[in-house]
């Protein structure tokens, strides 16, 4: 098997000029929220702020993201997931193909912007409807999952096992995040997504006395 590695922008189908508008348009709004947050706080930071930094209407923000926590939680990191779990090697061991593209995601997510990663994980423990928003969404995000994994397993996306599965990844995820977030993004997030996959993967084992 060649070296595994995750899809570069090149391998992938060119983005029309209207869908290169709509994401330069999603990063500058999110560019504005996070320095307007880390200015004047989460709960002093307006939509009409967020819009005039942008460059954008108020009416535009809203058409691109429903409410302020979206802004601060939606990403484009989901869909590149899913991706790549359709695009493992068929004979790949799933475990293996689940901690590959965790993984590629995670350090893709840190190392894209540290910065708006941390504050995210930061507003996540400390701003309760943040919290809230993102364990709404952690639905929207579970479906595509399953959709991708019962691809690759071969088995119903909406069976009982898929779901369950699908959900104890994206809820791995969201509680790894919010312990990096506690303990002030000290330690090495993939690590900690390893630790996590270790549990999901065999279990948690009783502590030794």
């Amino acid at each position: 098997m060649t070296a595994a590695r995750i899809t570069s922008p090149a391998d992938r189908p060119q983005l029309s000029l209207r869908e290169r508008k709509k994401i330069k348009t999603r990063e500058a709004i999110r560019t504005a929220t996070y320095a307007l947050i880390e200015e004047h706080g989460y709960d002093a930071t307006t939509i009409d702020q967020i819009a005039e930094r942008a460059e954008v209407s108020p009416s535009t923000v809203f058409r691109y993201f429903p409410t302020k926590e979206d802004i601060v939680l939606t990403d484009e990191y989901d869909p590149i997931i899913v991706e790549e779990l359709r695009n493992r090697p068929a004979d790949e061991p799933w475990p293996d193909t689940v901690r590959y593209v965790m993984r590629e995601a995670a350090r893709a997510g840190i190392e894209g912007d540290p910065r708006a990663a941390r504050l995210r994980s930061h507003l996540m423990v400390q701003v309760p409807a943040v919290r809230s928003r993102m364990m709404e969404s952690m639905s929207v995000t579970g479906r595509m999952f399953c959709t991708a994994i019962g691809e690759r397993t071969g088995r119903d996306p909406d069976s009982l096992e898929v779901r369950v599965y699908a959900m104890s990844l994206i809820g791995g995820l969201m509680e790894t995040t919010l312990y990096w977030g506690e303990h002030g993004n000290q330690q090495d997030f993939t690590a900690l997504l390893d630790r996590t996959l270790d549990v999901l993967q065999h279990g948690l084992s009783a502590r030794n006395p």
